[in-house]
């Protein structure tokens, strides 16, 4: 159920970079204002609502703070598709990212209680493999509804009206979600286990944020080269999520369906293999002993997708760029379950939810929110050229993937030693 919500709110999330092209057309806005639409607007109160929310959620039902949520965003996708400027359509997906910031901190929460450790890396990685489920689908059915009403100007839909195709694909996606939001509740509470046991704190419910920040402080290395790393990749898969399909529609001639039925079958099979896959692979080596094996594996990712991120946006043959972008989307989609499962075998229950947070925080305002701007900095005021998207993409990632395994070989040691102090119970945290 929580991939499921997970599912939609990817969907609800990327469907806006499939309709890039009819959206400036109709609102007059430019690569700049685009980037700004993909990530700030989205990113900025995703983010800052996600440090209070994931508070609650180490207090309080997890499964009733998502189900809220799940229902919130759902409601603000079809809002977009009201929209009849560029700052209605900025408020409306500011919506979107409140409403999803109550998901992940308390699914990663949730499925650390439901789970073993040795355990958590695959269970964690099919929950991430939601992202690629729902940004795969996002692509083909917004494909497909772009190609279903490609000679129509407008749509008309019961109880709203005459729409232009881009707001009723807003409409379409977003619909379900309010009646799946229901389903949240089918789910079980799990008990909370792993908790932090010393002196008074024992049997608290929660500890107060100065603690958690103190205990943050301490294993400041581990977090701090966790997090860029991270952060980094993060980068790389929003900034390729933005602007591919608008790379292939500008530089290969291709119509946006074509494109959204194609790049979403390589995101829905490529990037789900490589998430559930690294989540397994990263448990099998966890059971042999080696304890940064989840660090290990996000290294491995940010180093094979380094050449195709590059390549795929520069070579000229059609075909070969798609071959090229479904081996850079395995290699992205590596870190995407043993990220956070690494972050949640060295945490304690009682700030898992906050730590998710701010691990939310940090990649988000990194990745999501300069990922898609640079790539549309870059085509409007270096290149001034829109035909050039394809070179600010090979920048913009190639750059960001060198950093992200820079930042994970420096954090591999202050890793192991979070580890080993996380096995002890904290003991000597």
């Amino acid at each position: 159920v929580l991939t499921v919500a997970y599912v939609f709110s990817f969907i609800d999330r990327q469907i806006l970079n499939l309709l890039v092209v009819p959206i400036q057309r109709d609102l007059g806005i430019n690569d700049t204002q685009i980037g700004l639409l993909q990530g700030i607007a989205f990113a900025f109160f995703y983010t800052l609502m996600g440090i209070p929310i994931g508070r609650l959620a180490d207090r309080s039902s997890r499964r009733m703070i998502i189900g809220i949520g799940f229902f919130c965003w759902s409601l603000m996708t079809m809002s977009c598709g009201l929209a009849r400027s560029f700052l209605t359509l900025f408020l409306a997906r500011m919506g979107v990212g409140v409403g999803e910031a109550t998901l992940s901190p308390s699914a990663y929460s949730m499925i650390s209680d439901y789970f073993p450790p040795d355990r958590v890396g695959r269970a964690i990685g099919v929950y991430a493999g939601g992202s690629f489920i729902g940004a795969g689908l996002a692509y083909i059915v917004g494909g497909f509804v772009l190609q279903l009403v490609a000679a129509m100007d407008t749509v008309t839909l019961p109880w709203i009206g005459e729409l232009r195709t881009w707001q009723a694909a807003f409409m379409i996606v977003g619909f379900p979600g309010i009646l799946l939001a229901f389903l949240v509740l089918t789910v079980r509470e799990p008990m909370r286990r792993g908790r932090l046991q010393r002196g008074a704190e024992a049997g608290r419910k929660s500890v107060p944020i100065r603690e958690g920040l103190a205990f943050l402080a301490r294993h400041k290395q581990t977090y701090t080269f966790h997090f860029l790393g991270y952060s980094s990749i993060t980068l790389v898969a929003y900034a390729v999520l933005a602007w591919l399909p608008t790379y292939f529609i500008r530089a290969h001639g291709w119509e946006a369906g074509q494109v959204g039925l194609t790049y979403g079958v390589i995101v829905l099979v490529f990037g789900t293999a490589g998430s559930i896959g690294a989540g397994w692979l990263a448990d099998r080596l966890r059971q042999r002993g080696v304890k940064d094996a989840n660090l290990r594996i996000i290294m491995v990712g940010a180093l094979l997708m380094t050449p195709f991120v590059i390549g795929e946006s520069l070579v000229e043959n059609s075909s070969l760029s798609m071959a090229l972008v479904a081996i850079a989307t395995l290699g992205w989609s590596m870190p995407m379950g043993v990220g956070p499962a690494a972050l949640m075998a060295i945490t304690p229950n009682q700030f898992r939810s906050q730590v998710s947070a701010m691990y939310l925080f940090m990649l988000n305002m990194i990745g999501l929110s300069v990922g898609p701007l640079a790539v549309g900095l870059l085509t409007d005021y270096y290149f001034e050229d829109p035909l050039r998207v394809g070179a600010s993409l090979a920048i913009v990632t190639g750059v960001a993937s060198l950093l992200s395994a820079l930042f994970l070989f420096l954090g591999l040691r202050p890793y192991r030693e979070s580890v080993r102090a996380a096995e002890t119970g904290w003991a000597t945290a």
